[in-house]
C-alpha cells in the first residue's frame, strides 16, 4: 500500500462490523504510519467496541460527501458490499477500500490507539479530486459532530464561511448534505435556548 508516512490526518469512512453481524459505519480522522493506519476514536465508541471485538475494520475512501454529513446527523445506513478478504463491509459507493486487521492496541481511557495492518485493497472508481463544496461539507460535519463540545457562535461563524464555497461549487449532494447539517446545527440552537429560557 503507497501512503504517506506522517502524522497528517485524513478524513476517510471506517465500516465495522458488531459480533452479531450488524454493520455500522463512521467518519473519523485516520493517520497512515508505520505501513499501517491508525485510528484513534474516542470513548464510547461504536467502531472501537467492533474493531476490538472482531480484530478487523474496513477503511472507506468516498467522494459522496454525504456520507460524512448522513452519519453526523443520524443517517447512518449506507448500502455495502460484503469484503473480499475480511468478514466486513465495504461502503458501496467506496471509490477505493483497504480492508484491516487489529494488530496493536494500546487503551485509554478517551483515546484508545488501534494500529491496523492492511490485508487487502481494492479500487472500484477514479477520484477525480475534491470541489470546494465538498471539503465544506467535511468540515462541516466536523463541526457538528462536536456540536456539544463548541460555542455556537463559532459554530456559526465557520458555517457562515463554509457557506461561500456552498453556493459557489456545490452539486446536489453537496446542496443535500449541506440542508443535513444546517438543519442539526439548527437544532441544536433550538434545544439549547430551550435550556437557558
Amino acid at each position: 500500500m503507497s501512503t504517506p508516512m506522517n502524522d497528517q490526518i485524513f478524513e476517510a469512512v471506517v465500516s465495522t462490523v458488531a459480533p452479531g453481524g450488524q454493520a455500522h459505519v463512521a467518519p473519523m480522522g485516520i493517520r497512515y504510519q508505520e505501513g499501517g493506519i491508525v485510528l484513534m476514536p474516542f470513548k464510547p465508541s461504536t467502531t472501537h467496541d467492533n474493531i476490538v471485538a472482531t480484530g478487523r475494520a474496513v477503511l472507506n475512501i468516498v467522494g459522496d460527501t454525504r456520507v460524512f454529513a448522513g452519519c453526523v446527523t443520524g443517517r447512518k445506513l449506507w448500502p455495502t458490499h460484503a469484503a473480499e478478504r475480511i468478514d466486513g463491509v465495504r461502503l458501496a459507493c467506496a471509490l477505493r477500500h483497504v480492508e484491516l486487521e487489529l494488530a496493536e492496541r494500546r487503551d485509554d481511557a478517551q483515546r484508545p490507539v488501534l494500529r491496523m495492518r492492511a490485508v487487502h485493497e481494492a479500487t472500484h472508481a477514479p477520484f477525480a479530486g475534491f470541489n470546494r463544496a465538498q471539503a465544506a461539507v467535511i468540515e462541516g460535519a466536523v463541526l457538528v459532530s462536536r456540536l456539544h463540545m463548541l460555542a455556537l457562535e463559532k459554530v456559526e461563524t465557520e458555517m457562515s464561511y463554509l457557506q461561500i464555497a456552498i453556493d459557489k461549487t456545490a452539486g446536489p449532494e453537496e446542496r443535500e448534505a449541506w440542508q443535513w447539517l444546517r438543519a442539526a446545527v439548527a437544532q441544536h440552537h433550538a434545544r439549547a435556548q430551550e435550556r437557558t429560557s
